[in-house]
């Protein structure tokens, strides 16, 4: 298995009054295929490793790599779902599933014909001509979601994509990500605050301390799957969960 994404000493330190570092030191490598959690305080550092690696920030120092390219300050090269839908309210349904594709170069009719078998998969099946106002709060998320997925990049980015979903909606959406990944098999770099979340669907959690971040753990999630949240009582789930929160409250303290 090849190296997807690569983090090399990497140091970011936001311009002041006063100036803010907001990483030190992180290394990091995902491995072709995997899934791969971020987690963390608010302020670690976390959307900005996302941010590197979109080609939207410049690290101040280290080196920002993707299928051993240097990308630092160079977009193009993962698709990139920042935090909140941010569907664009003037294009229907179809028009934001494409607009990455259509962005990346492919032709609109192309970029369809691409899109068609896969709102029945994403839960939008017959909603393709209906405004983003026009949708639950669950349809936009997977709207947006399915817009980064029919970006044709190699990586996924993804800043907290079920974070505005209540409780129920957002356990339900977790299954259903899980499942589309395992069908697709792309690289995925995940930003959660949520536990449970990154068990369930990562492959390893790695733990950033408070800022300036780093990353003071690394933890293999060797469940089976499909996870659900029937697991999340078992004792192998529970005892990740709690090796997690401890590296958490440690980096803390630290």
């Amino acid at each position: 298995m090849g190296v997807s994404i690569a983090l090399e000493g990497v140091r970011h330190v936001f311009a002041g009054p006063p100036p803010v570092t907001a990483l030190a030191d992180v290394s990091l490598e995902v491995g072709e295929g995997r899934f791969v959690a971020l987690i963390g305080p608010s302020g670690a550092g976390k959307s900005t490793v996302l941010r590197m690696l979109a080609g939207l920030l410049r690290p101040t120092a280290g080196a920002v790599r993707i299928a051993g390219e240097d990308v630092a300050g160079r977009t193009g090269h993962a698709a990139f779902m920042p935090q909140g839908s941010l569907l664009l309210p003037w294009r229907r349904v179809r028009d934001n599933a494409t607009l990455g594709a259509e962005v990346s170069g492919q032709s609109r009719r192309d970029a369809y014909a691409h899109a068609a078998p896969l709102f029945d998969r994403f839960g939008l099946a017959g909603f393709e001509a209906s405004w983003p106002s026009q949708l639950s709060g669950g349809m936009r998320q997977r709207l947006a979601l399915l817009r980064t997925f029919l970006t044709p990049k190699p990586v996924l980015l993804l800043d907290e994509p079920l974070g505005a979903l209540d409780a129920i909606t957002r356990r339900s959406m977790q299954a259903w990500l899980q499942d589309v990944w395992q069908a697709d098999g792309r690289t995925v770099l995940l930003v959660t605050h949520d536990v449970e979340e990154a068990l369930i669907l990562a492959d390893s959690i790695c733990v950033l301390s408070p800022r300036p971040g780093r990353i003071v753990e690394r933890i293999d999630v060797d469940l089976p799957r499909p996870r659900t949240s029937r697991e999340t009582t078992t004792p192998a789930f529970v005892a990740l969960k709690a090796r997690v929160l401890a590296a958490l409250e440690s980096s803390g303290r630290d």
